[in-house]
Protein backbone atom coordinates (compact mmCIF):
# COMPACT_ATOMS: atom_id res chain seq x y z
CA UNK A 1 0.00 0.00 0.00
CA UNK A 2 2.76 2.38 0.89
CA UNK A 3 4.30 2.81 -2.68
CA UNK A 4 0.43 3.03 -3.81
CA UNK A 5 -0.07 5.51 -1.72
CA UNK A 6 3.01 7.20 -2.27
CA UNK A 7 2.34 7.45 -6.18
CA UNK A 8 -1.12 8.68 -5.54
CA UNK A 9 -0.05 11.68 -3.03
CA UNK A 10 2.94 12.62 -5.88
CA UNK A 11 0.28 12.85 -8.68
CA UNK A 12 -2.31 15.15 -6.48
CA UNK A 13 0.54 16.87 -5.98
CA UNK A 14 1.47 17.75 -9.45
CA UNK A 15 -1.71 18.01 -10.21
CA UNK A 16 -2.54 20.98 -7.75
CA UNK A 17 1.02 22.08 -8.01
CA UNK A 18 2.83 21.29 -11.31
CA UNK A 19 6.45 20.82 -11.40
CA UNK A 20 8.00 24.16 -13.44
CA UNK A 21 11.60 24.09 -14.74
CA UNK A 22 13.92 26.17 -12.68
CA UNK A 23 15.09 27.74 -15.63
CA UNK A 24 12.47 28.64 -18.06
CA UNK A 25 9.53 27.75 -16.48
CA UNK A 26 8.78 25.04 -18.97
CA UNK A 27 5.55 23.02 -16.97
CA UNK A 28 6.33 19.18 -15.78
CA UNK A 29 10.07 19.33 -15.27
CA UNK A 30 12.35 20.58 -13.16
CA UNK A 31 14.98 21.15 -15.53
CA UNK A 32 14.26 21.02 -18.80
CA UNK A 33 16.91 19.86 -21.57
CA UNK A 34 17.06 23.22 -22.68
CA UNK A 35 17.83 24.85 -19.54
CA UNK A 36 20.55 21.50 -18.62
CA UNK A 37 22.39 22.80 -22.19
CA UNK A 38 22.71 25.83 -20.92
CA UNK A 39 24.47 24.69 -18.02
CA UNK A 40 28.10 25.39 -17.83
CA UNK A 41 30.23 22.92 -18.38
CA UNK A 42 33.54 22.40 -16.81
CA UNK A 43 35.95 20.80 -19.50
CA UNK A 44 39.26 19.47 -19.83
CA UNK A 45 41.91 19.77 -19.44
CA UNK A 46 41.25 19.67 -15.80
CA UNK A 47 43.70 19.94 -12.86
CA UNK A 48 43.89 15.51 -12.04
CA UNK A 49 43.52 16.06 -8.46
CA UNK A 50 41.33 19.13 -7.65
CA UNK A 51 39.29 18.71 -11.20
CA UNK A 52 39.52 22.66 -11.55
CA UNK A 53 40.22 23.93 -15.21
CA UNK A 54 43.88 24.04 -15.91
CA UNK A 55 45.14 24.52 -19.78
CA UNK A 56 48.54 22.29 -19.16
CA UNK A 57 46.55 19.39 -18.20
CA UNK A 58 48.80 19.01 -14.82
CA UNK A 59 48.74 19.51 -11.40
CA UNK A 60 47.86 23.19 -10.83
CA UNK A 61 49.87 25.57 -8.55
CA UNK A 62 47.93 25.23 -5.90
CA UNK A 63 47.56 20.93 -5.91
CA UNK A 64 51.57 20.78 -6.46
CA UNK A 65 52.37 22.54 -3.67
CA UNK A 66 50.45 20.60 -0.87
CA UNK A 67 49.63 16.57 0.01
CA UNK A 68 45.94 15.37 0.02
CA UNK A 69 44.03 12.77 0.92
CA UNK A 70 41.70 12.49 -1.59
CA UNK A 71 42.73 11.37 -4.64
CA UNK A 72 40.63 13.34 -6.85
CA UNK A 73 37.74 15.76 -7.53
CA UNK A 74 35.58 16.33 -10.31
CA UNK A 75 32.06 17.72 -11.53
CA UNK A 76 30.47 18.28 -14.14
CA UNK A 77 29.32 21.71 -14.06
CA UNK A 78 30.54 25.38 -12.91
CA UNK A 79 28.15 26.71 -9.93
CA UNK A 80 26.32 29.14 -11.91
CA UNK A 81 23.04 30.39 -13.43
CA UNK A 82 20.43 27.70 -13.41
CA UNK A 83 22.54 25.08 -11.94
CA UNK A 84 23.10 27.56 -9.22
CA UNK A 85 19.33 27.93 -8.32
CA UNK A 86 19.04 24.31 -8.72
CA UNK A 87 21.91 23.57 -6.02
CA UNK A 88 19.89 26.35 -3.67
CA UNK A 89 16.45 25.16 -3.75
CA UNK A 90 17.58 21.67 -3.73
CA UNK A 91 19.51 22.07 -0.51
CA UNK A 92 17.91 25.04 1.60
CA UNK A 93 14.45 25.39 -0.15
CA UNK A 94 13.15 22.01 0.52
CA UNK A 95 13.00 20.46 -3.29
CA UNK A 96 14.17 17.12 -2.57
CA UNK A 97 12.55 15.65 -6.12
CA UNK A 98 15.31 17.40 -7.48
CA UNK A 99 17.84 14.70 -6.57
CA UNK A 100 16.92 12.44 -8.86
CA UNK A 101 17.61 15.16 -11.78
CA UNK A 102 20.59 15.93 -10.65
CA UNK A 103 21.88 12.52 -9.80
CA UNK A 104 20.70 11.83 -13.57
CA UNK A 105 23.61 14.64 -14.57
CA UNK A 106 26.10 12.86 -12.09
CA UNK A 107 25.11 9.75 -14.09
CA UNK A 108 26.02 10.83 -17.25
CA UNK A 109 28.97 12.65 -16.45
CA UNK A 110 30.49 8.89 -14.47
CA UNK A 111 29.53 7.12 -17.17
CA UNK A 112 31.48 9.19 -19.69
CA UNK A 113 34.71 9.73 -17.18
CA UNK A 114 34.33 6.73 -15.31
CA UNK A 115 36.29 6.85 -11.70
CA UNK A 116 37.61 3.94 -9.74
CA UNK A 117 34.86 3.26 -7.13
CA UNK A 118 33.05 0.48 -5.81
CA UNK A 119 31.18 2.40 -3.13
CA UNK A 120 29.50 5.50 -2.89
CA UNK A 121 29.42 8.11 0.66
CA UNK A 122 27.12 10.91 1.27
CA UNK A 123 29.21 13.99 2.82
CA UNK A 124 26.81 13.83 6.39
CA UNK A 125 25.46 17.11 8.49
CA UNK A 126 26.12 17.51 11.75
CA UNK A 127 22.73 16.24 13.97
CA UNK A 128 22.20 19.86 14.55
CA UNK A 129 22.43 21.07 10.79
CA UNK A 130 20.18 17.86 10.05
CA UNK A 131 17.63 18.49 12.89
CA UNK A 132 17.39 21.99 11.23
CA UNK A 133 17.29 20.84 7.39
CA UNK A 134 15.43 17.64 7.86
CA UNK A 135 17.52 15.90 5.44
CA UNK A 136 20.64 15.50 4.15
CA UNK A 137 20.87 16.84 0.55
CA UNK A 138 24.19 14.69 -0.07
CA UNK A 139 22.32 11.26 0.71
CA UNK A 140 19.74 11.95 -1.31
CA UNK A 141 22.03 12.07 -4.15
CA UNK A 142 23.95 9.57 -3.39
CA UNK A 143 21.36 7.28 -2.96
CA UNK A 144 19.61 8.29 -6.45
CA UNK A 145 22.88 7.47 -8.18
CA UNK A 146 23.31 4.34 -6.94
CA UNK A 147 20.36 2.60 -8.35
CA UNK A 148 21.20 4.52 -11.15
CA UNK A 149 24.72 2.68 -11.93
CA UNK A 150 24.12 -0.19 -9.10
CA UNK A 151 27.09 0.53 -6.57
CA UNK A 152 26.03 0.56 -2.76
CA UNK A 153 25.52 3.50 -0.86
CA UNK A 154 26.98 3.46 3.25
CA UNK A 155 24.70 6.21 4.01
CA UNK A 156 26.30 6.33 7.50
CA UNK A 157 29.71 6.03 6.90
CA UNK A 158 31.21 8.86 7.97
CA UNK A 159 30.02 11.26 10.64
CA UNK A 160 30.24 14.35 11.18
CA UNK A 161 31.62 15.31 14.81
CA UNK A 162 32.10 19.13 14.82
CA UNK A 163 29.34 22.00 14.40
CA UNK A 164 31.53 24.21 12.33
CA UNK A 165 29.93 27.07 10.25
CA UNK A 166 28.57 26.94 7.03
CA UNK A 167 31.59 27.22 4.49
CA UNK A 168 29.98 29.28 2.57
CA UNK A 169 30.13 31.61 5.38
CA UNK A 170 34.08 31.38 5.42
CA UNK A 171 36.38 33.87 3.12
CA UNK A 172 39.70 31.83 1.99
CA UNK A 173 40.93 28.73 0.94
CA UNK A 174 42.81 27.89 4.12
CA UNK A 175 40.01 29.38 6.33
CA UNK A 176 37.93 26.45 4.97
CA UNK A 177 40.07 24.42 5.51
CA UNK A 178 40.90 25.32 9.29
CA UNK A 179 37.03 25.59 9.35
CA UNK A 180 36.53 21.93 8.77
CA UNK A 181 40.09 20.37 10.38
CA UNK A 182 39.04 16.97 12.05
CA UNK A 183 35.08 17.59 11.55
CA UNK A 184 34.43 14.34 10.35
CA UNK A 185 34.75 11.24 11.71
CA UNK A 186 34.59 7.46 10.46
CA UNK A 187 35.18 4.41 12.69
CA UNK A 188 33.36 1.84 10.14
CA UNK A 189 34.93 -1.02 9.20
CA UNK A 190 33.41 -0.93 5.77
CA UNK A 191 35.44 1.55 4.87
CA UNK A 192 37.93 -0.78 4.96
CA UNK A 193 39.92 -2.11 1.29
CA UNK A 194 36.96 0.11 -0.41
CA UNK A 195 37.36 2.88 -3.17
CA UNK A 196 34.66 5.03 -2.34
CA UNK A 197 33.41 7.73 -4.21
CA UNK A 198 32.08 10.74 -1.61
CA UNK A 199 29.13 12.63 -3.08
CA UNK A 200 27.74 16.20 -2.77
CA UNK A 201 26.12 18.96 -3.85
CA UNK A 202 29.03 21.64 -4.44
CA UNK A 203 32.15 22.01 -3.28
CA UNK A 204 34.29 25.26 -3.25
CA UNK A 205 37.72 24.56 -2.46
CA UNK A 206 37.83 21.08 -1.81
CA UNK A 207 38.04 21.52 1.94
CA UNK A 208 35.50 19.53 2.96
CA UNK A 209 35.86 16.05 0.44
CA UNK A 210 39.50 16.98 1.61
CA UNK A 211 38.12 15.94 5.30
CA UNK A 212 36.14 13.43 4.39
CA UNK A 213 38.33 11.59 2.69
CA UNK A 214 41.06 12.13 5.54
CA UNK A 215 38.84 10.50 7.90
CA UNK A 216 37.86 7.47 5.15
CA UNK A 217 41.35 6.78 4.14
CA UNK A 218 42.38 6.56 8.43
CA UNK A 219 39.22 3.93 8.65
CA UNK A 220 41.29 1.89 5.76
CA UNK A 221 39.73 2.93 2.66
CA UNK A 222 41.44 2.64 -0.42
CA UNK A 223 41.10 5.14 -1.99
CA UNK A 224 38.52 8.20 -2.18
CA UNK A 225 37.16 10.10 -5.35
CA UNK A 226 35.13 13.25 -4.42
CA UNK A 227 32.00 13.72 -7.23
CA UNK A 228 29.99 16.98 -6.78
CA UNK A 229 27.50 18.24 -9.31
CA UNK A 230 28.89 21.74 -9.39
CA UNK A 231 32.05 23.57 -8.53
CA UNK A 232 33.01 27.20 -7.41
CA UNK A 233 35.59 28.36 -10.57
Amino acid sequence: MLPQLSTIKRAALDLFFPQRCLGCGEEGILLCRLCQRSMLRIMPPVCPRCGKPQPSGILCPVCIGRQTAIDGIRSPFKFHGVMREAVHQFKYRNLRSLAGPLAGLLKDYIEANPLPGDTLAPVPLHPLRFRERGYNQAYLLARELGKMIGLPVIGDCLTRVKHSQPQVKTLSADERRRNVSLAFSCNDSRARDRKIILIDDVSTSGATLEACAAALKSAGAASVWGLVVAREI
